[in-house]
């Protein structure tokens, strides 16, 4: 901290002193600052005819979104405002280890079907401190934006990182304007699900330019404070098992049981953002900029989900689909008197700030040179705390009816009262998570460019840079620390549980009522769970909570004459163990150099740049290793035959990689004009994404394993096989993956704001990072080295992502009247991809553990019967998408009704909720076929899903406006899939219901 400040003054006072300079002379009328791209508009049209100059007038193929008025891009959040761009998706989970969770807003950006994005703030870095290399684009205020511009092929003048895309974020600059400009807005939300609290949100930006004796000077300063409150409800379905003893003679899949939620989000996004700038004359131009977004958020939960064995559940008055699977019946389980149920209450919490100070210098020496010096500090720091505990009920029975769309549970006056009683509870389990991330980064460039005095030379330009970055995450170990505290399965409690109706384990519980659920559509019975203040309340309530375990299990070996230890709870450690913390260092230094060039004598004059990238990296990742020998060396004397054991000394030290590689990336941009509206693209370059952070984590664990056999009698030991093998957190030496990607356009500017374009692409992807193995090399005390085989993330895959774009916007001009304000946008995408292993591991059936080392659960995917899925297509990647919006723009009103659709996408494969231990092996050729052994985890999907957002503006007066903004008009249920051989299956159904902003704007 005390080094970013000083940095901040070291900057700032630079600015001043130039801002002082006494050499200076007063800016002459009309000139402006050389680079400014901003365009100030003030109403949905010109913002749409701003934007397609920026995409009809640059070097390379992209797409921008510009701001309506000062604070005022057309969605609530980046993401939703993305999401409105040709190619580009936006996920809605939180997470895409836990697609349990929804996320109103949006979540992780996908451009061309493809995650690696790379994120930028006025063409620097930018990034959150989440362990990887782009920003939550949800965490930054939208009101501090211009505009949104989204690369798709790179040029050697930007920096490398962007194989799906490049998505910069602007900010307005004082020179910008004319003279002084100020604007302010306040807005209230209103949850048509969540109802409550009000939701206020506000911004306000001043900018004003003097001219003085030493140049013109210009000062902006823009302020930010957004609140949301947002409630989802899901109902869930568990994984479907394959069963033969249900109904007599047939195989049937049924699943354990069904379920429902509810969360409720609360989120405050701040943002402050300031500029300087000073200009001298034509030659002598500086800014100095600050940005912070800090973005604060908690959610509580209250989840019901079946914890019962799938074997044991039995079903009367079944129904039965064309593929076996459960339709409608009603659920028991007689052997374990009752359908085991948890009821959950989980709180998490994230706090999380982006810092970025820049400043700019250009110079121009003469009419011919431009040199430009850039120098940025960015600092970025997230934490958070996730917190569940959980009651346990045993359910009598369940009526479900997974027939429709959405699973439909109904309740009996006898299950409803059940339910609603506390005694039939008991408490079961706790789980904590911690993570603490800082991430910062030191950046320089320069760039030079010469102007030809040519008819075909434009210019050259080149130019270097320089980073220095530091990143640490340090999570809790384990990271999700799950730990019982009564269940039916513990054998130091004799059996008993910590029911709440035993005054020794009376704690607080709350009988929740599920008010309103799915918008009043399905009623739900209430359930009793902890009380927010016990999952908040680590670790002192998690405390008291284990200690009815302890209770129970003294109680037992009093009664049993047992003697059981009944260890007391030890929570995750957090700080203090290197399996927790990846600490990393990168330095890169890149050069380029790219010409302009442009034949404008040709019948269809062609203009374009071609240049190249050279970029070196060296990372250094502070790491550890365990290695904890369990094999003992023979004893001296005893006969050897077989295989070599390796004598390898046990350890626990710190263990440091380095790795450095380099980068040649050229890139070409043609453009060709047809006429003046109608012109032609090609581009062809390569590009690469660089690893994340958390996958280059050096922390591994290893092992060695000696099968052998001993004969005693000649004191001869047969080694049958050594295997040494290691799970790695993360793996310092990975690559960047690489993208050989090219463009064909065609752009047909027909009026302002009216165009039509279209797009075809094709990146070929190689090293793409997987999790699979790599050898780890150790040195033994015979001082020759061994090799480890490590399971973790390589370079394990090459594939592709190729499709189609195309995109339509036009105002009706020429229709009479009032109607000639209509207009209409409309977009489609279709992307197809595929992705081979180097080193293939499909096998038609599943086997082994959850192991990181399953490589074929992992990455295959396996049902719960045993059988492999394979062929999986990349993660995120929606074949088809498109947006489609009827704009209206006529006298003092402005209106838009948007709906934006994807088709249905790979979410993940192995994450909570769809994956288990319990899965039956129905490998012919397995000593254990028809046990309940292997391990399986179904690939999660999200269906396809379309919504409709809206808004209606009024000018009341040249600078007053009033609006309404609506989002998810339709009440449109999220839906998510998961795959199994019966089909695609609904696992999840979302409802967050509509929203409603009331917004009053002023600018002058």
């Amino acid at each position: 901290m005390y080094q970013f400040k000083k940095t901040a003054i070291a900057l700032a006072a630079t600015q001043i002193a130039l801002l002082a300079s006494g050499m200076a002379v007063a800016q002459t009328e009309g000139q402006q600052v050389a680079g400014a791209n901003v365009v100030v508009v003030t109403g949905q049209r010109k913002a749409l005819d701003s934007a397609q100059a920026i995409k009809r007038d640059s070097d390379e193929i992209v797409d921008s979104i510009v701001a309506d008025d000062i604070g005022k891009l057309p969605d609530r959040s980046i993401t939703e405002v993305l999401q409105r761009v040709v190619g580009v998706t936006i996920d809605r989970t939180m997470s895409k280890g836990d697609p349990e969770h929804y996320s109103v807003e949006g979540s992780g950006v996908t451009i061309r079907g493809l995650s690696y994005t790379r994120s930028e703030l006025n063409g620097r870095d930018s990034f959150s401190a989440n362990g990887g290399r782009a920003l939550n684009f949800e965490d930054v205020p939208p009101e501090l934006m211009a505009g949104i511009d989204i690369y798709k092929n790179p040029s050697a003048e930007q920096i490398e990182g962007a194989i799906g895309g490049l998505v910069n974020l602007r900010t307005a600059l004082p020179f910008d304007f004319k003279g002084r400009k100020m604007a302010a807005s306040l807005q209230d939300t209103y949850s048509e699900l969540k109802k409550g609290k009000r939701q206020p949100s506000g911004s306000f930006m001043f900018s004003d330019r003097w001219k003085t004796g030493f140049g013109e000077v210009g000062a902006l300063v823009d302020l930010a404070y957004s609140e949301s409150g947002t409630r989802t409800d899901a109902f869930q379905v568990e994984p479907y098992y394959q069963r033969g003893d249900v109904v007599t003679g047939q195989n049937v899949w049924v699943p354990k049981g069904s379920q429902y939620r509810t969360l409720n989000f609360d989120r405050k996004r701040e943002g402050i953002y300031g500029a300087l700038q000073w200009k001298k004359d034509a030659t002598l131009n500086s800014t100095l900029t600050y940005f912070k977004s800090k973005y604060r958020m908690q959610w509580d939960e209250q989840a019901i989900f079946s914890s019962a064995s799938p074997y044991n559940i039995g079903v009367t008055n079944g129904t039965y689909g064309a593929n076996g699977q459960l339709l409608t019946g009603t659920l028991t389980d007689t052997a374990d008197k009752g359908i085991d149920f948890g009821a959950d209450t989980r709180a998490a919490n994230r706090n999380s700030a982006t810092t970025d100070i820049s400043w700019h210098l250009t110079w121009r020496p003469s009419s011919d040179w431009q040199i430009d010096t850039d120098v940025q500090r960015v600092r970025a720091t997230s934490k958070s705390f996730d917190s569940t505990v959980a009651t346990a009920v045993k359910m009598p029975y369940e009526n479900v009816d997974l027939s429709g769309s959405v699973p439909k549970l109904t309740f009996d006056q006898y299950q409803t009262a059940y339910l609603a009683d506390p005694n039939n509870y008991y408490w079961a389990f706790t789980q904590e998570h911690f993570d603490d991330s800082h991430a910062g980064e030191w950046a320089w460039k320069t760039d030079a460019k010469y102007t030809f005095d040519s008819p075909i030379l434009r210019d050259v330009r080149f130019g270097v840079r320089l980073t220095k970055a530091d990143s640490t995450t340090t999570n809790s170990n384990p990271s999700f620390n799950w730990a019982a505290v009564s269940q039916p399965w513990q054998g130091d409690v004799n059996g008993k549980l910590a029911y709440l109706g035993d005054p020794r384990f009376s704690n607080q519980t709350q009988l929740h009522q599920f008010t309103n659920f799915f918008n009043n559509d399905t009623p739900v019975p209430a359930l009793v769970f902890p009380n927010v203040a016990l999952a908040t309340g680590y670790p002192g309530s998690y405390a008291t909570l284990h200690s009815y375990h302890d209770i129970l299990c003294q109680q037992a070996n009093k009664d049993t004459g047992s003697s059981n230890p009944c260890t007391p709870w030890a929570p995750a450690t957090f700080g203090t163990d290197p399996a927790g913390t990846n600490d990393l260092s990168e330095r890169t230094g890149a050069f380029y150099t790219q010409l302009r060039f442009g034949f404008d004598d040709l019948k269809y004059p062609i203009d374009g740049n071609i240049g190249v990238r050279y970029v070196q990296t060296l990372l250094k990742a502070r790491g550890y290793t365990v290695f904890n020998p369990t094999y003992t060396q023979p004893a001296a004397g005893t006969t050897v035959v077989g295989p070599a054991i390796p004598n390898i000394a046990g350890f626990s030290a710190a263990q440091d990689a380095s790795n450095n590689y380099h980068n040649v990336l050229p890139s070409l941009n043609l453009r060709m004009k047809a006429t003046d509206k109608l012109q032609f693209r090609f581009a062809a370059a390569m590009g690469i994404s660089k690893p994340d952070y958390s996958q280059l984590q050096s922390y591994a664990t290893l092992s060695e394993n000696v099968d052998s056999t001993m004969d005693t009698p000649t004191n001869t030991l047969h080694v049958n096989n050594v295997t040494l093998t290691g799970t790695g957190s993360g793996n310092p030496n990975l690559k960047p993956i690489q993208s050989r990607q090219v463009d064909l356009s065609a752009e047909w500017y027909f009026a302002p704001a009216g165009s039509l374009t279209f797009a075809v692409f094709n990146k070929q992807l190689k090293d793409i990072i997987i999790n699979q193995s790599y050898g780890y090399n150790v040195t033994g005390t015979d001082g020759k080295p061994y090799t480890f085989t490590v399971t973790g993330p390589v370079n394990g895959a090459r594939g592709h992502a190729r499709g189609a774009e195309i995109a339509y916007q036009q105002y009706f001009d020429k229709l009479p009247g009032w109607m000639s304000g209509f207009g209409v946008q409309a977009n489609y995408t279709y992307v197809g991809s595929k992705q081979d292993l180097y080193h293939p591991v499909f096998s038609a059936y599943c086997s082994g553990s959850s192991s990181a080392a399953n490589y074929n659960l992992n990455l295959n995917g396996c049902d719960t019967n045993g059988t492999t899925f394979g062929d999986l297509p990349l993660q995120g990647l929606s074949r088809q998408s498109y947006n489609l919006a009827l704009l209206y723009d006529k006298g003092k009103v402005s209106a838009r009704l948007a709906y934006a659709w994807r088709s249905k996408s790979l979410q993940n494969v192995n994450v909570n909720g769809t994956n288990g231990g319990d899965g039956t092996d129905t490998n012919p050729a397995s000593p254990a076929v028809g046990t309940h052994s292997v391990a399986w985890a179904l690939p999660t999907w999200s269906d396809s899903y379309g919504q409709l957002d809206g808004s209606v503006f009024y000018n009341i007066s040249e600078n007053l406006s009033l609006g309404v903004e609506a989002q998810n008009l339709t009440n449109a249920k999220y839906r998510q899939l998961m795959q199994q051989s019966i089909g695609m299956m609904t696992r999840a159904v979302f409802v967050s219901g509509r929203r409603y902003t009331a917004s009053l704007r002023y600018s002058f």
